[in-house]
């Protein structure tokens, strides 16, 4: 079937890949097939996948198939990121300049704070979801406010409306729009689909399940009536409707694609039969439209443990002891271990289970490099020098280092900026025909923006010093440098690496982190700056990226998936959606209870009873699904675990074992605590006993 779903290419073609049936080996080998056998020009055969992870497993993998010679103009990477490519050779179209911004989620959440004007947490991020789903959904802010079904709603689509028409201002888009505008524009300009289509002559799709309306009319604009694609994906693997994602769009290729070719892979590579068995009884209780099981030639396998626990402190207790005596048992590594589970919270008490046996655990989701504070830092002096209509990288560069730019001062001048249409950084140059600002307010946000406007004009930036200020090119660097002896008068070039020296000189950001922070954390975070500022120029000189191509670059790649490091010899603590795509000799999956998985949320007050019980019905199926992917994420061994009572706040809450657990058919618990009474120290140690006599 693998080889069927390679060699078609009689039209468009649908691959249902059952976890662990090798879609990835599909996807590449029929680039291969392509470009070797079929005389495709590689410039003209693009596949797209959801992260920058899987774009490079599948670069690495075709050219490990492909002559070098075939591979030139190749496109393998993500939605987003041809996205990017698109509104990049097509902003004028778009209504953007070219050195647009790209706000990152806090940037936007800011933005929505300030309209909303609250500082409720939950709701700030309530609408920024449904703003983030209505642009996957295609549905405008007008669209938006007449379909509000509640005054929550109504007043989210307002606030809408107005983000759209800020982020326009700021000359900015956020992650979504990477995807939201080139479809838009792909529907709506026939000179742009025709330019594209001509490029794209065939098309490969990952995940396909995992798509949203916004990236489902993209391919179908891309591939026109043509439509010389394969679209890769499982509907049973779909877990992410509660970001826009719709399992639906599978289904919808075979309506708007009639002889579309449907091939399914059922062989599972990955996993024992045993687990392949739970998992397709498991799935089997959801709607099936395709009607696909997964089977394994592995062998049997072990049987599934399944163990019921006091509470999550005991769970917690028993899986480390278990991994622990496991370890020795199978001589496996620690990185052979993972255990997955439906909410972040869980983790806590799980790391310190880990600790307490000395256990190393690496946890999924921590803080990422670009979402340290220093990083961020001098990220927004890239962003303001790339696009000064950057209103939210001005308010965090002119204000680190503090540069006797006060909160006064700069509510003064956003006041001004709003009043007269301008963005912050051009209202410096406006605000001082007024007297709204005294020369002491004034003199240091103006060596602010002249400061940057000298780094645009070395950047090569057009029209950087169009902007009212005294003097020419010469006249602005001479007297920037004579205020920060650090800058040298800007030259000509375009030296992207010596830019980037220069201005961390100009910041003096490594004082700044020194006069913040006490020694070693100020070391810490300025080697984490000085690690950012090589990548940088390595990129700029790989790519050969200017600094604006760099900066547009930088913040997708702070939004998607960026790390390229192997993964350390640890367990590995992970929610279940973090855990989609991975593998694992042996999971534990911890938590397997009624409430926590399925995780059934609040009952929707806006609904009535009848739409209520058919979004429950949607919920429990979505989470049935997200069994499944805990389930297949297992090679050999899986363990589950339910406990009698949770935690919650300073009350214990009686828990019931999770209806997925019958469904796996298993109508009695499986094992019980095996050592009840005994301290973690003597469980381990009277296991490490029982295998030295082994």
């Amino acid at each position: 079937m693998q080889r069927k779903a390679v060699l078609y290419l009689g039209g468009p073609c649908l691959v249902l890949a059952g976890a662990g049936s090798g879609k990835t080996s599909v996807i590449t080998q029929k680039i291969a097939y392509l470009l070797r056998e079929c005389g495709y020009p590689a410039r003209t055969v693009v596949a797209m996948t959801f992260t920058n992870k899987a774009a490079r497993e599948m670069s690495e993998r075709v050219r490990k198939l492909v002559d070098p010679r075939l591979l030139k103009g190749l496109t393998v990477s993500t939605f987003h990121s041809l996205g990017l490519r698109f509104l990049r050779e097509e902003a004028e179209h778009a209504g953007l300049k070219k050195q647009f911004s790209i706000l990152d989620s806090n940037d936007a959440l800011a933005i929505v704070q300030e309209l909303l004007a609250t500082t409720d947490r939950a709701r700030l991020r309530a609408v920024q979801q449904n703003i983030s789903l209505w642009k996957n959904g295609l549905c405008g802010p007008e669209q938006a406010l007449a379909e509000a079904q509640s005054p929550s709603e109504a007043e989210a689509a307002r606030v809408y409306r107005d983000y759209c028409a800020t982020l326009t201002a700021y000359q900015a888009v956020d992650f979504d729009d990477l995807i939201r505008l080139p479809a838009m524009l792909l529907e709506t300009n026939e000179a742009v689909r025709q330019r594209w289509q001509s490029r794209v002559h065939y098309l490969l799709v990952d995940e396909y399940q995992d798509t949203n309306v916004c990236q489902y009319r993209m391919v179908q604009a891309l591939v026109g009536s043509r439509a010389m694609f394969t679209a890769v994906g499982d509907d049973d693997q779909a877990i992410y409707a509660w970001r826009g994602a719709t399992v639906e769009n599978l289904q919808r290729l075979t309506r708007d694609f009639p002889g579309i070719e449907l091939i399914k892979l059922e062989q599972n590579y990955r996993s024992v039969q045993r687990i392949l068995t739970a998992a397709n009884k498991v799935i089997s209780h959801n709607p099936n439209v395709f009607g696909k099981k997964l089977w394994s030639s592995l062998g049997e396998g072990e049987p599934i443990e399944i163990t019921p626990m006091d509470d999550e402190e005991a769970e917690a207790e028993s899986v480390a002891i278990r991994i622990s005596a496991a370890r020795f048992e199978r001589r496996a590594r620690w990185r052979d271990f993972a255990v997955l589970y439906r909410s972040n919270q869980q983790a806590r008490v799980l790391e310190q289970a880990l600790r307490n046996l000395r256990i190393p655990y690496t946890v999924s989701g921590g803080q990422s490099f670009f979402e340290k504070p220093e990083i961020r830092d001098v990220l927004a002096w890239l962003r303001l020098i790339a696009n000064d209509d950057d209103d939210p990288a001005f308010i965090r560069a002119v204000t680190t280092p503090r540069r006797g730019v006060g909160n006064t001062t700069l509510q003064t001048l956003g006041q001004f900026a709003q009043e007269k249409g301008l963005s912050m950084f051009a209202a410096v140059f406006e605000i001082g025909a007024t007297e709204r600002l005294g020369p002491r307010q004034l003199q240091p946000l103006q060596g602010f923006a002249r400061l940057i406007q000298s780094f645009q004009a070395r950047a090569g930036r057009p029209g950087a010093l169009a902007m009212p200020a005294s003097g020419d090119l010469f006249s602005v660097a001479n007297d920037v440098a004579s205020h920060d002896p650090a800058v040298e008068p800007a030259g000509s070039g375009d030296d992207t690496p010596g830019l980037l020296d220069e201005l961390l000189r100009a910041i003096d950001y490594e004082r700044h982190l020194y006069d913040v922070y006490d020694e070693k954390p100020a070391q810490t975070r300025w080697q984490n700056v000085l690690e950012l500022i090589g990548w940088l120029k390595r990129k700029a000189q790989e790519d050969e990226l200017d600094l604006i191509e760099l900066v547009q670059h930088v913040a997708l790649v702070t939004m998607l998936e960026r790390s390229d490091d192997d993964e350390p010899d640890a367990v590995k603590l992970s929610t279940l959606h973090a855990a989609k795509g991975l593998e694992y000799p042996h999971v534990y999956l911890v938590g397997v209870e009624e409430g926590l998985l399925p995780h059934l949320g609040r009952d929707d007050e806006d609904l009535d009873a009848a739409d209520a019980v058919e979004a429950l019905a949607q919920r429990v199926q979505e989470e049935r699904r997200l069994m499944y992917v805990g389930i297949t994420r297992a090679q050999r061994t899986l363990h589950l675990s339910w406990c009698k009572r949770r935690r919650r706040a300073r009350e214990y809450v009686v828990r019931e074992r999770s209806r997925f657990i019958e469904e796996m058919g298993f109508r009695e618990s499986a094992a019980s605590d095996p050592t009840p009474g005994l301290d973690p120290r003597q469980r381990l140690d009277m296991l490490r006993s029982l295998l030295a006599k082994s």
